[in-house]
């Protein structure tokens, strides 16, 4: 390394940092950019541009990262930099972050970039932010009251309906809605029905986040309510409606409701924050349970969510003595998987090779997880935290996991001291295999894993994801009961697929042989062929037919893969179709349109 006198290495320390900040404050203008332009796509109804901005965001990161790296490199011959240099780099940026509104994330991606450029012995000294250097509390936008993290609005005092009419206008959407009225009236019966007759104290309010949330075809108002010691969700979709009009969806008031909207199954919302640890802390008041890292995530903000998440680990790995184990269920032929059973995840590692039939690479693989994060979820498929070198110690892994894992990807392994260093590895959120919660549940819970599947893979199709292979022991069950599915090795996009019926056999030998009789080519899809290995179980095959009877029908496929070729986005619905207020009170949505008459019909 290259030692410098001591004022140069404070100049060339104060340099990089400040290049290193304008890195991140590309990134993050780019990011609150993107949640702009969210807005005016919703408005004009473009979900396509919706989802090619949702892309970019996600690269966007690493472009800024690499163009980080490549200046300090060019610039400042980042390798020869000397210790007393770095120390001084992450002095000053410390300094630099003391008024910044996004302390947490530019630490972060301090932390990115000097991981392209450190070698791994350096990851867990001074040289980096191990822990956060600057309190995100009480961090506020400097901006007029109007510009605040949130807004309080005071029911006693302008009354309800007159207080959630102006929660909405307040966001100053362009286009019209097509009875505000009304739906202000659904909003008010959903709470009621909700929390009862709740006698109003003298702290009653709502507080609504002063950006709205993009994602799919909704725009989210998310608030909370406070009356007394009580403090409950308040999230209200709006959607467009069919005459080009908008109308809030249902209401959202349960802390259960909130968490599936924002679950790991789900693509994440663009949101404008100019101070994102402000959004996470008020997020957290109406799901306590919810950890700061996957709520970041959710917020578009994933890579501060992955460094939380192995803080998260690392804190927990101290404070436990459990053993990594191989997780339960049957083997993969193309992931190790194994998980500590004290902490909800599972850890993934990729093979050194693959047993017939399997024919695929690990650059293939590794290109299915990052297709399978660029893309609209829907709720069904699990969101995947990658990480690179991954030292975990040696004395928390179960023997028969280091053999598994020295026998099947020694190259993926690296011994150094007490540890071993996972050089590639996914983690994700661990659910019940859904071949086992149909082979253990009872009959309730099999018709509830049968009709959850169908409904997850019609969902899939929809998003344009054939999933390969389609066995239950692919998907999984969450907390909430919904079947995600998560092994993304065989995906596909259903338009590159060949949707096909099963040819008529020619004669008798073909109906009795174990080999089709027609031609198969490597993206063809068979849906009636299905049946050989989901209806085996009779428990299985009863319900399967009554809830999915069309699932083995070529037709349905087909159809889904015409709407995408003809340019149809597909939308989601983070919460069930009877819970819209459509469906719940069709009495109001019967009545004419136009505030006069449902107000009328509301009485």
């Amino acid at each position: 390394m290259r030692h410098f006198p001591k004022l140069l290495s404070s100049q060339i320390g104060y340099d990089v940092a400040q290049t290193l900040l304008d890195g991140f404050d590309r990134h993050y203008r780019s990011f609150c950019a993107a949640a702009a332009r969210a807005r005016a796509c919703f408005e004009a109804r473009d979900w396509q541009g919706l989802q090619q901005l949702a892309r970019e965001r996600i690269a966007s990161y690493d472009e800024r990262v690499r163009e980080c790296v490549v200046t300090i490199e060019d610039e400042y011959d980042a390798e020869h930099i000397d210790d007393d240099v770095w120390e001084q780099i992450k002095l000053h940026y410390i300094g630099l972050l003391t008024t910044h509104r996004q302390p947490e994330c530019a630490e972060t991606f301090f932390n990115s970039v000097c991981c392209k450029i450190l070698h791994r012995s350096y990851f867990n000294n001074a040289f980096i932010f191990v822990r956060p250097a600057i309190s995100t509390e009480y961090i506020e936008n400097d901006e007029p009251a109007a510009k605040a993290t949130y807004r309080a609005y005071y029911p006693l005092k302008d009354g309800l309906a007159g207080t959630l009419e102006r929660i909405v206008t307040n966001f100053q959407l362009d286009t019209p809605f097509e009875d505000l009225r009304r739906d202000v009236e659904c909003t008010m019966r959903a709470m009621r029905e909700t929390f009862g007759d709740v006698e109003p104290k003298a702290n009653f309010q709502i507080h609504v986040l002063a950006s709205l949330f993009f994602r799919n075809q909704a725009a989210y108002i998310v608030g909370r309510i406070i009356n007394g010691d009580a403090l409950v969700p308040f999230v209200v979709p709006i959607r467009h409606v069919d005459d080009g009009r908008l109308a809030l969806d249902t209401a959202l008031l349960r802390t259960d409701d909130v968490l599936i909207m924002m679950s790991f199954a789900h693509s994440y919302f663009l949101v404008d924050m100019e101070v994102p640890s402000a959004y996470v802390e008020f997020l957290r008041s109406i799901m306590p349970r919810k950890a700061k890292g996957e709520i970041y995530t959710s917020l578009g903000l994933q890579k501060q969510g992955k460094n939380l998440f192995y803080r998260d680990l690392l804190q927990h790995l101290r404070h436990s003595s459990d053993r990594f184990i191989v997780a339960p269920g049957i083997r993969g032929m193309v992931m190790i998987v194994f998980t500590l059973p004290s902490y909800p995840y599972v850890f993934k590692v990729i093979k050194d090779s693959f047993p017939a039939p399997k024919e695929t690479t690990r650059e293939q693989v590794e290109a299915k997880y990052q297709l399978v994060k660029r893309h609209d979820r829907l709720g069904r498929l699990a969101d995947t935290l990658e990480y690179s070198s991954v030292a975990l110690p040696l004395a928390r892994l179960d023997d028969a996991l280091l053999r598994e894992l020295e026998t099947l990807a020694p190259s993926m392994i690296e011994y150094e001291g007490d540890q071993l260093v996972i050089r590639h590895l996914y983690i994700e959120r661990r659910m019940v295999p859904l071949n086992l919660w149909l082979q253990n549940g009872s009959d309730a819970d099999v018709e509830h894993g049968i009709r959850e599947y169908g409904n997850a893979v019609k969902d899939l199709i929809r998003a344009n994801i054939f999933p390969g292979d389609m066995l239950y022991k692919n998907f999984g069950v969450t907390r909430h009961g919904r079947v995600v599915f998560y092994d993304y090795d065989e995906i596909e996009y259903l338009t590159d697929c060949n949707v096909r019926a099963v040819p008529p056999p020619r004669h008798e030998e073909d109906e009795l042989s174990d080999e089709p009789w027609y031609p198969v080519g490597p993206r063809d899809i068979f849906p009636e062929t299905y049946r050989t290995f989901l209806l085996g179980d009779p428990r299985v095959r009863r319900y399967f037919l009554e809830h999915h009877a069309d699932f083995f029908e070529p037709a349905l496929w087909q159809d889904s893969k015409s709407r995408l070729l003809a340019g149809e986005v597909p939308d989601c619905l983070p919460y069930e179709a009877s819970a819209r207020f459509r469906a719940r009170y069709p009495q109001l949505f019967e009545c004419a349109s136009g505030s006069t008459a449902a107000a009328a019909c509301a009485a």
